[in-house]
């Protein structure tokens, strides 16, 4: 079933059911226009299932459908646009707007948040290309005096969003700079005029991990200062043992172990390595705690 909605505001509308539809200002009309330029009895619109036409009752000059003027009658159909006085209406089916509405929405990464008392908090989403303007043929159309009938493009290269201003009168601004093209970040104020909206959009950076460093403090270089002198005391007091004398602490590719002399060795050296290991670990665990801040 299809349906006859207000350009400005979808909540004026009708569906379009047999017999008829009339429309007009009066209150006893099918769809009502509180607007001086309809008449109390405009138009109607004969249903007859898909079937659709459209009858002017105001007069010559009253009526327009796709821009061309309806003296008398006129078929309709799905998309058309109907103006009634300074009034316009399009032809929609419901289904198939929820559907492309839903595919659109799900590629839509950049809006438009109205700041303006008027319409503060809605949201406007940006297409690949969107005009801004007063003119009913704009994508983002406001009734506002001060703004140009085509005032500014929006523009999503490759995921960036532009601002094109398009000559207006009273200029395109981005966070309080008139600008003529300019590149659009989340988070900026994009006015028009006074018309002002905050920028809905991707971050540019995407958010990464980092990797905090360990804090270098006097008490954490004493402490690995300490280590590395306990280390070199073990080496020293090893190479000065008689058995390393002997060989058993040579370099690998010449180290010999004397008849007898193994289990001595194996057994000083345990003791210094073991050693040398408990001093690393608690040095080590002393830094880490240092750097979490546990200490």
């Amino acid at each position: 079933m299809l349906k006859l909605c207000d350009v400005k505001d979808a909540s004026q509308s009708v569906w379009l059911v047999a017999p008829k539809v009339t429309i007009g200002r009066g209150s006893q009309c099918d769809l009502t226009l509180a607007d001086a330029s309809v008449a109390k009895l405009h138009a109607e619109i004969l249903v007859d299932g898909e079937e659709l036409e459209l009858r002017n009752l105001a007069g010559s000059g009253q009526v327009m459908v796709n821009g061309k003027l309806v003296d008398d009658r006129c078929r309709l159909h799905r998309n058309d646009r109907v103006q009634l006085g300074e009034r316009s209406l399009t032809v929609v089916d419901p289904k198939i707007t929820r559907l492309k509405a839903a595919g659109a929405n799900a590629n839509v990464s950049w809006a438009l948040r109205a700041n303006h008392p008027a319409i503060v908090g809605r949201v406007f989403p940006v297409r690949e290309t969107s005009v801004v303007g007063r003119s009913d043929e704009c994508d983002l159309t406001f009734a506002m005096s001060h703004l140009s009938r085509r005032h500014a493009r929006l523009e999503v290269r490759e995921g960036l969003l532009f601002v094109v201003d398009l000559g207006s009168a009273n200029g395109t601004f981005l966070n309080n700079q008139r600008v003529t093209e300019s590149r659009v970040r989340r988070g900026d104020e994009l006015r028009f005029d006074t018309l002002s909206f905050s920028v809905v959009g991707p971050a540019d950076d995407i958010d990464k991990t980092t990797v905090r460093q360990a804090v270098s403090t006097p008490e954490a270089a004493r402490q690995s200062a300490a280590l590395t002198q306990a280390i070199d005391r073990a080496r020293s007091r090893s190479m000065q043992s008689p058995v390393a004398q002997e060989g058993v602490l040579a370099s690998p590719a010449t180290q010999v172990t004397p008849m007898g002399g193994g289990r001595s060795a194996d057994r000083g050296n345990s003791w210094i390595w073991g050693y040398a290991l408990v001093m690393a670990l608690a040095v080590g665990g002393y830094l880490w705690a240092r750097s979490q801040g546990l200490v």
